[in-house]
């Protein structure tokens, strides 16, 4: 998994670079002169009206990347390939931890009637999952008693839940840094304008515009990328709650079968 997620991460840091050259040579491209309309003109129209063309929205994109500061939004844009990256890695986890429990039972209730514990250890070992780990911890201990064995599957349990648990936190990091990074960048694009009407000694929109661009563009990028994380996030959640519950009613009827099995 470690293998996968680096490879998600160099794979979407090498498709962002190329993204931010492709804007970088486009947006260095010479733009086309405006007309001053005179005092009688009539009102402006707008540069795209009557190109019979619409802007492509990945160039749409690109041109508000470049508008909302190179520096910024990289590393908003790292923050979601980051992300992302490790949801990608965990709803993999989650979805090859996911076991028939009920199956598994009874393959493990059927080898300790026909091999005893050496047989259900067998099975376990063949079973991927964490309750199959969780029933193979028990089993090694099967010989200490029924009380050995239930604290056993508690703990290793606590164990499992850690290892589905593992990198969430960072997912967590990362959806509270992209907006405040947002917020950072609208920060310096408000000093901006400020310096601007300093400079200018004017208030006019064209003296702020700049700035207040920034300003928003920052803003929306990193809330944006909190929201796609904290969607991923909280599906994240709920896979684990659902596979947490699985395991607590799966170890339940464990120790009733070891029960049954130790009478016998």
């Amino acid at each position: 998994m470690k293998k996968l997620f680096m490879f998600l991460a160099v794979a979407s840091l090498m498709v962002f670079t190329a993204n931010i050259a492709s804007a970088q040579e486009e947006n260095a491209a010479p733009a086309a002169t405006e007309q001053v309309a005179e005092d009688d003109a009539e009102p402006v129209v707008d540069l795209f009206a009557g190109s019979g063309e619409e802007v492509p929205l990945h160039q749409a994109l690109k041109t508000k990347f470049i508008e909302g500061g190179a520096g910024f939004m990289s590393l908003i844009i790292i923050c979601l390939i980051l992300g992302m990256a490790l949801a990608i890695e965990r709803i993999l986890y989650l979805a090859l931890s996911k076991t028939n429990t009920t199956k598994l039972l009874d393959a493990v209730e059927a080898a300790l009637e026909e091999g005893g514990i050496e047989k259900a250890k067998e099975v376990c070992r063949n079973t991927r999952g964490p309750v199959a780990s969780i029933f193979y911890q028990g089993l090694l201990r099967a010989d200490q008693g029924i009380d050995v064995v239930e604290k056993t599957i508690v703990s290793y349990g606590g164990v499992q839940m850690s290892q589905m648990e593992n990198g969430l936190s960072w997912i967590g990091l990362f959806i509270s840094i992209a907006p405040s990074l947002g917020f950072l960048g609208t920060v310096i694009g408000m000093i901006q304008a400020f310096d601007a009407i300093q400079a200018a000694g004017d208030i006019s929109p064209n003296v702020v515009a700049g700035g207040m661009k920034v300003a928003l563009i920052t803003t929306v990028g990193g809330l944006i990328v909190a929201m796609i994380l904290q969607i991923f996030y909280n599906y994240i959640i709920a896979k684990i709650d659902a596979l947490s519950i699985d395991m607590e009613d799966s170890s339940i009827r464990f120790v009733d079968t070891m029960v049954k099995y130790n009478k016998k």
